[in-house]
């Protein structure tokens, strides 16, 4: 039907056609409107026509607005007039025959139907490739950085970069003079070059947890060496160009933890780590070198172990260990038996002569495959001995009213009588080099760590009274098995201990100790305690004052290994898996973090 099948020609064009509900019809496209459709010569009346019905009545509601079924009633003979169809009617009018004859004409296939087919094939095999392919060669292809990957690969930073921080916060201080840019190394005479530094020059510095990007401030007590001080972060500053660590005498004990005494340790855990080089402080020590009862220290330990949180540190300290005997099991003695013998007498004597009460080296070599290890793994599938061993840069005592410094290093399994191989004229393993002024300590360790120390006299002017100086201490080391070594300085080169000292010892069927290899984060603390010397309380003067004028780190050209989570040494793993170990000091041992004990496959139920 045509679009204006309500249009009709009017007598006359000054009529308009009226509906009788008030209502104008018009056409869409002319305008027109009905005239009477009775003047039409054979044209029904409209039902739209006004008027009354024939009974003379007014028409009812339903009749007034009721259409024929015909169209014809409604004028259509009018308007199926060819002289009254538009030119767009043929559109609206189907014809069936000659519909099919034109749409005959036409193809499936066309041009555009196939440039859009290859549209849509081209878009659904790119989004194949990013959604499918891609993942799958990444998955096969991509080189994934595990915790057990190769041994001996190599430390991170092996390109020597040292990274650009903004601010004062880049590893080399901008305060260090470039004359301390490079040193000379005490073994062999090479030249080392400045990997490190803190000058502590800015005055009024902060260590309480992220407030520092290299150093942290405890807050605990010490309690591992039954030290009398709490560690407290506000008793650690900088002033003056110095690091400043305060130790003062409490009179409230309520007001600390109910101890006597507060101090302040920071650590570069898991914050700065290094493998090897050399590792120099200047410092002052606090009080006087007449006086005993004060025990500053600057020290390494590996960063598997956190200093002061004793279930981190338990069954790793102090052990510095890569072989699968027994010397990874507690007390260095064979299950059920009271074997070696060596390892039951001759020992510590507070421990009925016993060599060891460790608990056994937690992440040794004999580790049961699957068991928790920080790895690396060897080819074989056996697992590489981790641990955190401790060298001591200084921890300076007073004995019979003299000075010193304990130059050391501390390690596990032990010797029998805890005494290293001392070598013979044709092998050196340990020298002295000016016995007036370095010695042996003849303390050599107990039940819980084995000690090589040498014993270093201290300048007493570089001490907190009267002042006047401070004094380089450090330490120079070759991790490892063959030609390793550490070398203690005491303003001058005191002693070394070469790692032929740590051979296999058969009276306790231990193989050899390391000098250490795992990465080792930097201690600073200023502790008192009755387990390092005797307490001077009449003589001794608080607060007491120890000072760092700054800490540096050398290593050899091409050489430079820095970082906490190296690649031959991953500790990040770990520690993010043992994360409360490593952040609660109450947790003092492992087995109040109800965890499991690795199984050792020397052990009296094995790897069951």
């Amino acid at each position: 039907m045509s679009r204006n099948h309500f249009q009709v020609r009017p007598t006359s064009p000054s009529t308009t056609g009226l509906l009788t509900g008030g209502a104008s019809i018009a056409s869409s496209r002319h305008h027109r409107t009905p005239s009477d459709l009775s003047s039409v010569p054979g044209t029904p009346v409209s039902p739209f026509s006004g008027g009354r019905s024939d009974t003379g009545h007014p028409p009812s509601l339903s009749g007034k607005y009721a259409l024929s079924p015909s169209p014809a009633q409604w004028g259509m003979p009018l308007l199926l007039n060819a002289e009254n169809r538009e030119p767009d009617d043929i559109l609206h009018n189907p014809d069936p025959r000659n519909d099919g004859r034109i749409n005959g004409r036409g193809s499936v296939i066309t041009l555009r139907g196939l440039a859009n087919l290859g549209c849509l094939l081209i878009l659904a095999l790119g989004i194949f490739a990013l959604f499918a392919c891609l993942p799958i060669y990444t998955h096969f292809t991509q080189t994934t950085q595990t915790n057990q990957g190769g041994f001996n690969l190599g430390g991170t930073n092996g390109t020597g970069q040292i990274p650009d921080l903004p601010g004062n916060f880049q590893l080399i201080d901008k305060d260090t003079p470039s004359s301390a840019y490079t040193y000379k190394a005490y073994e062999g005479g090479d030249e080392m070059e400045l990997i490190f530094s803190d000058e502590f020059n800015a005055d009024g510095r902060s260590f309480y947890p992220g407030d520092d990007p290299f150093w942290e401030a405890v807050d605990l007590h010490y309690w591992g060496t039954n030290d009398e001080e709490w560690y407290d972060p506000a008793q650690v500053t900088t002033k003056g160009g110095n690091l400043r660590i305060t130790l003062d005498q409490v009179d409230d004990l309520s007001l600390n933890h109910n101890m006597t005494y507060k101090s302040g340790m920071i650590q570069t855990w898991n914050k700065f780590c290094f493998t090897g080089g050399l590792l120099v402080a200047s410092v002052q020590l606090p009080g006087s070198s007449d006086v005993s009862g004060f025990w500053p220290g600057v020290w390494s330990m590996g960063n598997l172990g956190r200093a002061g949180y004793g279930a981190s540190v338990e069954g790793l300290w102090p052990y510095s260990y890569d072989s699968c005997d027994v010397g990874t099991l507690p007390n260095q003695t064979y299950p059920g038996t009271a074997t070696p013998i060596a390892a039951m007498v001759n020992g510590d004597g507070e421990a009925n002569g016993e060599l060891s009460y460790l608990t056994g080296q937690r992440l040794s070599a004999c580790t049961c495959p699957g068991e928790s290890h920080p790895g690396p793994m060897r080819e074989d599938g056996s697992y590489v001995g981790r641990a955190a061993p401790e060298i001591d840069i200084l921890e300076a005592t007073v004995t019979d009213g003299v000075g010193y410094g304990s130059l050391s290093a501390q390690l596990a399994p032990f010797n029998a009588k805890y005494t290293p191989y001392m070598g013979t004229a044709d092998n050196t393993t340990i020298v002295i080099y000016d016995a007036n002024r370095t010695v042996l300590n003849t303390y050599q360790g107990g039940r819980y760590q084995q000690t090589i120390s040498g014993l270093g006299l201290t300048n007493p002017n570089c001490y907190e009274r009267p002042g006047t100086c401070f004094a380089l201490y450090g330490f120079e080391y070759r991790p490892g098995f063959d030609n390793a070594y550490i070398t203690w300085i005491n303003e001058v080169r005191s002693w070394t201990l070469y790692s032929s000292a740590l051979v296999a010892d058969s009276a306790v069927e231990i193989s050899q100790r390391l000098i250490p290899v795992e990465p080792m984060y930097i201690i600073t603390n200023l502790g008192i305690s009755e387990g390092f010397g005797l307490i001077d309380t009449a003589n001794l003067v608080f607060p007491a004052t120890m000072l760092v004028d700054y800490i540096r780190l050398y290593q050899r050209k091409g050489e430079t290994n820095v970082g906490c989570n190296p690649d031959d040494f991953p500790t990040a793993a770990y520690i993010d898996t043992y994360k409360e170990v490593y952040s609660n000091p109450n947790l003092t041992v492992w087995a109040d973090y109800k965890q499991p004990w690795p199984k050792n496959r020397l052990s009296a139920t094995g790897c069951t």
